[in-house]
Formats: C-alpha cells, structure tokens, sequence
C-alpha cells in the first residue's frame, strides 16, 4: 500500500485490484472477491480463522455485528449460518464495504447491511458481536471503538473479540475488565495460533449515564 494508506483508511488511494479467492466459509467452499487496499485480501486472516473456529454458533436471529468487517469472512459466516438474522458489517473503509456488498450478493444472502459506523441506528441494540478489531489504530482509537459498540450488546449477550497475543492480548482484557465492571464479565476463553479469543458477556441493564468518548 501507498505511504499512509491502511486497511483503515476510509478510501485507500492504493489499486483496487479486484480478485477472486476461494475460502471455506461456515463449512461452505465458495468463491469471494477481494481487493488491494483492505485487511488480508489473499485469505482468511490467522486471527479471523481462530475466532471462526472457536465461537459458538451465533443467535439465529436478531441484530448481529461484524466490528471492522474487511472483505467479510466473519459477516458472511454469520449470514450463513443465521439466516434469520440481520448481520452488520461496519467499517470505516468504503472499498471494503463494496466488497461485502459484492459478496453477500453473489452468495445469496440478503440479510447483510454493510455500513459505516454511523449509519447503524442509534436504537439498535446487538444479540452477539464478533470482531477481528483494528489493533493497528493505537490503543486510543481500539479503546473508543470498544467503548461506543460493547454497550450497545443486549442483556444475556456475547461480545467475541480476537487478538494477537504479542500485540496486547492481555492488556486489553485487563483494560475490558476495568472499563466494563458493572453488569459484564471478561475473560479468556481459547488461546490457538497465537492469538486469544476474549469473552465479554453483558449480564445486566444498560449504563445509567452515558460514557464519553474522548
């Protein structure tokens, strides 16, 4: 990618380069596109797999988000396997958003919104959230993301989160913990590959004031 261009970017200036790459996807092989410019567009990324394999199977309906979506693999696997649900993908970069569009439409799945952040309504509240997070933007912005979308899970709900190990694993499970202490519960619940699968349960009712996102 160009100097200052990341899968983060909200329009990378790096090619498109459209491709087409065959993945294994809620146990189905199926052909999807990819282009330069967004998060691992050659395959399903190592940390992406581990969360795949070791999350239980999503609520069949309801609101389900995909937190920093890319080219899909976690959005499409939820609409694969929850049919019933509504799946939002969310992401900043507009390339990758295409290309969930792209690809829900090609597999059949209508049940797929890929959104900016801010187009998802302000009432909507989420029955599991999977995520891959963008640990690349700084603790900052990754602690903010966290901050506006974890309190959005409703009652008796699963957020999964996936990181590298030697990227701060740990240290933002402890920061989870510290930051979500009343009516959550965080922990680990697999290590593989490197990476650890964290849990953030919501267990009771929603804050009575309003967190600030700084």
């Amino acid at each position: 990618m160009p100097s200052g261009d990341h899968y983060f970017s909200a329009a990378p200036a790096s090619p498109e380069n459209h491709r087409r790459i065959r993945v294994t996807l809620a146990g189905r092989d199926v052909e999807v596109t990819t282009a330069g410019g967004v998060f691992s567009p050659d395959h399903v990324d190592s940390g992406t797999a581990v969360l795949l394999s070791n999350t239980p199977p999503p609520p069949p309906g309801g609101q389900l988000l995909d937190l920093g979506c890319g080219w899909g693999p976690i959005a499409l696997t939820l609409a694969i396997e929850s049919p019933h649900a509504t799946i939002w993908a969310v992401d900043v970069n507009e390339r990758a958003l295409d290309l969930v569009r792209r690809n829900a439409a090609a597999l059949g799945l209508t049940n797929v919104n890929a959104v900016l952040p801010d187009d998802v309504p302000d009432d909507i509240g989420f029955r599991s959230i999977r995520s891959n997070p963008p640990i690349r933007v700084g603790k900052n912005e990754l602690h903010g993301l966290l901050e506006r979308w974890i309190p959005r899970l409703e009652e008796r709900s699963d957020a999964w989160l996936v990181v590298q190990r030697n990227l701060g694993s740990d240290s933002l499970q402890r920061w989870l913990a510290a930051s979500f202490p009343h009516g959550y519960s965080v922990h680990r619940s697999a290590t593989a590959r490197g990476f650890r699968v964290l849990k953030v349960r919501r267990h009771g009712s929603p804050a009575t004031e309003p967190i600030d996102i700084v």
